[in-house]
């Protein structure tokens, strides 16, 4: 028979002359009622331990058992990496690249290296349902993004596959909100949104399109680059929590405060390893507007209706 063990992140806490009290993984202390059971002997049995049969005993231990596991205390296998099954492409700078690829492949995901051509084959190819809450692609850079380099990566979520991505602007790295599925938060989305939240609008865009001096860094050191590769990996792990069915983000105890993956921009400082989180919403379609018709047109339209009528007068 499967034995339930503690789950990971909870433990029991004996305390001298009273009964154990049950340390949950959210870091709450509940007192436990053993009833007639040793508290030794729930402590070996939740450890992992055998235990011999101790008659009346065995069926009180059972109970207490079972409102473990009904409390979510316990665990009958030990949990999976939260990214396994998932496949994430990974292209760009590498000095992000290397410590992200190597975070995802610790959580289980079978991570691939790939270049800016085989992102559009993947946008080109037929969405299929299959790869959907599977296939992830995160770009990664350390510098600014020029124009138009993300657009066709933006239509990544119309094929059912993920979309993550990060870059550097000066001595702030920014990490975007997850793509999962058409309507959420695209890179255009972000830089209209940013555009319209500061009063430098005009000058934020030129320093988009290039009109700056050099970049004098600094560039991601070996501490700064691993907090950003965690940063993108939480991201991907929400992602994979929410495609899985798990409980939604931002929900349960203590998360209220918590912005989703994907309304979630992040502002990293490199100077002192320190972030912000921002949320951001996708900016709507708007309908165009109407062509404007030519005055010359309208004149001459006029004129000919007045003609009709002067000739309809007896």
């Amino acid at each position: 028979m499967t034995r339930s063990r503690l789950a990971p992140g909870t433990g029991i806490v004996t305390v001298p002359g009273a009964t154990p009290v049950l340390r949950t993984s959210g870091g709450e202390f509940l007192r436990i009622d053993t009833g007639g059971v040793p508290g030794e002997s729930l402590v070996r049995r939740l450890a992992g331990e055998e235990t011999p049969d101790e008659g009346p005993q065995t069926a009180e231990l059972a109970r207490l058992v079972e409102a473990f596991e009904a409390g979510g205390h316990t665990v009958s296998a030990p949990p999976r990496a939260p990214l396994v099954g998932r496949t994430v492409h990974v292209l760009g700078d590498p000095v992000l690249t290397g410590p992200l690829a190597r975070c995802a492949e610790a959580e289980g995901a079978e991570v691939l290296r790939i270049t800016p051509d085989h992102v559009a084959e993947l946008v080109r190819a037929a969405p299929d349902h299959r790869t959907e809450g599977r296939v992830a692609v995160v770009w990664c850079l350390d510098s600014p993004v020029p124009e138009g380099l993300w657009d066709t990566a933006d239509r990544l979520p119309g094929r059912c596959i993920a979309w993550l991505r990060c870059h550097r602007e000066g001595s702030h790295s920014w990490t975007e909100p997850l793509a999962a599925a058409p309507g959420d938060v695209s890179s255009r989305h972000v830089r209209l949104r940013r555009l319209a939240a500061t009063p430098a609008h005009r000058e934020l865009a030129a320093y988009w399109a290039g009109h700056r001096t050099a970049d004098t860094g600094p560039h991601p050191t070996e501490a700064s680059a691993a907090l950003i590769a965690a940063l993108l990996t939480a991201d991907l792990i929400a992602w994979a929590g929410v495609a899985g069915g798990a409980e939604a983000e931002g929900a349960g105890a203590g998360s209220s405060a918590r912005l989703p993956a994907r309304r979630r921009l992040r502002r990293i400082d490199l100077r002192d390893l320190t972030f912000t989180e921002h949320p951001v919403l996708p900016v709507p379609d708007v309908a165009p507007l109407p062509a404007p018709t030519p005055v010359g047109a309208r004149a001459a339209g006029a004129g000919t209706a007045g003609g009709r009528a002067a000739g309809a007068r007896p």
